[in-house]
């Protein structure tokens, strides 16, 4: 933990007014329907990369939306869990659009994409070892000292496990959020996939789950792979929110209280007003937990 901790942070999003109403990924296809209609939903979340131009439709389009709404951005490219250093280059890209946009929220990956100087389109999973979790630490606090805030890290999906691991998941997660500072993204998809893929009790990882740490949720849809053997589950997010992801999400909030949430799509791209529906479908949700946690408190 360094520099950015002596700085004053609202760790409480909620407090301050921000995304009591759930949020929608802000995809191209949505850009002219959205400044249009002025749809009502809480925030807009972006991935950093499809935003570092300097100039095209994509910044163009972010300012516009940037005067009537929340943004959140969301990092895919900084291989946080790699082994080599991070592209200090590609960090300064982010942090100018940090700086320009002013999320309320910004996320990463505990995943790595990066080998030398070959860039791999994916987000794959780290071992769980001591050296792992230094370096881990290291990038994480590099990338909070630049932005100058605290970041929330995002629990990964995974399809397979590394015989090195030495300690779990949930260990590992609450041991970076220690050391750094950091806070957690909760991508509650990405714990149904996994345990699936793992056979192990989604509610027992979310039990185990350093919750005080989330500031933020997202919901996504995955598919499924029935050739494989066994069938796994594939963090598509081209699918509507699946019944035991909802299932999971009251859940959660049951062990939290609210917390601002993402409906996150990034493939198979449906009408505005489909995710739109979901994003109120988790407001409901979101409501009925607090109606019950207030009925506790009388």
């Amino acid at each position: 933990m360094d520099t950015y901790l002596n700085q004053q942070t609202e760790d409480s999003h909620l407090s301050s007014g921000f995304a009591q109403r759930t949020g929608i990924s802000l995809k191209p296809s949505y850009y002219e329907q959205i400044l249009r209609e002025q749809p009502d939903v809480g925030f807009f979340e972006i991935h950093a990369e499809n935003y570092l131009s300097a100039g095209g439709p994509a910044p163009y389009y972010l300012d516009r939306v940037c005067e009537q709404y929340d943004i959140t951005v969301h990092g895919v490219g900084l291989s946080l869990g790699g082994e080599g250093s991070l592209d200090a280059e590609h960090l300064e890209h982010v942090a100018q659009l940090v700086e320009r946009v002013q999320p309320k929220v910004f996320s990463e990956h505990l995943a790595w994409s990066t080998h030398q100087q070959t860039f791999l389109n994916d987000l794959l999973p780290v071992p769980y070892t001591e050296q792992r979790l230094a370096l881990l630490c290291e990038h994480v606090d590099q990338v909070q000292n630049r932005l100058q805030r605290k970041i929330l890290i995002e629990n990964p999906s995974t399809y397979f496990e590394f015989n090195s691991s030495a300690i779990s998941e949930t260990e590992f997660i609450a041991e970076l959020v220690k050391r750094t500072g950091c806070g957690l993204l909760l991508d509650v998809n990405n714990v149904e996939v996994s345990c699936f893929n793992h056979q192990r009790s989604a509610a027992e990882y979310l039990h185990q789950f350093p919750m005080h740490a989330v500031g933020q949720i997202h919901l996504a849809g995955y598919s499924l792979d029935e050739n494989a053997q066994p069938a796994l589950k594939i963090d598509s997010h081209d699918q509507a929110v699946a019944h035991e992801v909802w299932q999971l999400y009251q859940h959660v909030l049951q062990l939290i209280g609210d917390c601002p949430t993402l409906i996150e799509r990034d493939g198979n791209f449906p009408a505005l007003s489909v995710l739109l529906q979901e994003a109120e479908q988790a407001n409901q949700i979101r409501r009925l937990a607090k109606e019950e946690a207030d009925a506790k408190t009388i």
